[in-house]
């Protein structure tokens, strides 16, 4: 059984947690502050497969809040991030969250890491278009600029959108992790087959 690790991030009042529950329960709750960190679990069947579902719903992150990304994206197999689209700021916050996701990709690059791991921008309270101060262009070019997947919701509206979303980004988990995996089978293999001509070529050379 598969174990998938996802993270959940935005401002407060995006309604991040609104999203979550909807899509772990069903149900729709109204939007609520938590100041504390929240892991969800969930078994789930996908494609036939059984996984065991991860996600960290950290408090609400504000532009200024670096230091609450750490763990997450070092922990995260993929990212949810989350903003309001009737509210500018919660929309600026999620562009900083992208860059520093981003930022945290290419250090672990440079540290011969692949990490190029899934990402969704979210743009929720779809149904508060009256009140739009954010236009969904701008939402699709914030994430073709970080090369995420993007989609507007609303939690207050729709489960099957939320769950469909959910669904793509696993989907994108699992392919990554067999990547992943892939890649690391083939560097081990590698080595062993250097390990061993070196062994066989020095035994070569003695005789």
């Amino acid at each position: 059984m598969n174990d998938i690790k996802l993270a959940l991030l935005g401002s407060p009042g995006a309604g991040k947690s609104a999203v979550l529950v909807r899509f772990l329960t069903r149900r729709f709750i109204g939007e609520y502050a938590s100041d504390t960190n929240s892991l969800y679990r969930k078994r789930l069947s996908i494609e036939g497969r059984q996984l065991n579902l991860e996600v960290f719903d950290p408090c609400s992150q504000s532009s200024e809040a670096r230091c609450i990304l750490e763990e997450p994206v070092e922990w995260a197999d993929g990212f949810v991030v989350v903003y309001n689209i009737s509210d500018r700021t919660s929309f600026l916050d999620a562009k900083n969250i992208l860059r520093q996701i981003r930022e945290a990709r290419q250090q672990n690059q440079s540290k011969g890491e692949l990490l190029d791991i899934p990402v969704c921008l979210l743009g929720n309270k779809q149904d508060l278009c009256h009140a739009r101060q954010v236009r969904e262009d701008e939402g699709r070019c914030l994430a073709q600029e970080n090369r995420c997947h993007f989609q507007e919701v609303s939690a207050a509206e729709s489960y099957q959108d939320i769950a469909a979303l959910f669904t793509q980004l696993i989907r994108q988990v699992m392919e990554h992790l067999k990547y992943r995996a892939d890649r690391r089978r083939y560097s081990g293999s590698k080595s062993m087959a250097k390990l061993i001509n070196n062994v066989f070529g020095k035994r070569r050379k003695s005789v």
